[in-house]
């Protein structure tokens, strides 16, 4: 109740001075808009300024080295969204159920994706592969299944059932030149293999 007695007393006030002093309260009103418009347009380039270092710090594979598991999530979401790809949703987390981001492919293809982050002496080994062959396709409907590390995988059977479940893999190299160039390997947007 004191709330709007005391706005009905200040519209009233501001009724008063624009009666009485037309030109000053146009002044006033051109000032505040210009002001606004100005606060503006700084913070919007401030924000265009971030997204573009963003983008830089993106392309280097090295910033993935310090980050945590659910970081270079959010930083492959990224990496997709950049290469074209939409609908990117982040799910990753103790109940993802293999699934850590999902996105369209540009040709309108599901795409599911785990993520590995290792250090790069901590290769992927067959058991990662193996899990997430039994959660993509079934479970998550996955037309493109991709597991992504910053590290490298373990050679042997596991590259062998990639290859054989249409998953690919994709290493720290291929994830170097993607985040480079913006451009997927080819295996990502096609049959399964290592890249």
């Amino acid at each position: 109740m004191l709330a709007a007695v005391v706005g009905f007393v200040l519209v009233g006030m501001v009724v008063d001075f624009v009666r009485r002093h037309p030109y000053w309260s146009a002044f006033l009103v051109i000032l505040v808009v210009a002001g606004a418009i100005t606060v503006g347009l700084l913070v919007s380039k401030q924000r265009a300024r971030e997204r573009a270092d963003q983008v830089e710090r993106d392309r280097l594979i090295a910033v993935t080295d310090t980050m945590s598991g659910p970081e270079f999530e959010q930083w492959f979401a990224r990496i997709l969204i950049a290469s074209g790809f939409r609908g990117v949703t982040v799910c990753g987390g103790s109940r993802d159920r293999g699934a850590d981001v999902l996105a369209v492919a540009p040709d309108g293809r599901r795409v599911v994706v785990q993520c590995k982050r290792q250090s790069i002496s901590n290769r992927v080994g067959s058991a990662a592969i193996q899990r997430f062959a039994g959660t993509c396709q079934n479970i998550h409907g996955g037309e493109i299944c991709l597991l992504v590390t910053n590290s490298f995988f373990t050679a042997g059977d596991g590259i062998r059932m990639a290859r054989q479940l249409d998953i690919t893999l994709v290493d720290r190299e291929a994830l170097e030149m993607w985040a480079w160039t913006g451009k997927p390997p080819l295996a990502a947007l096609g049959a399964g293999g290592t890249r």
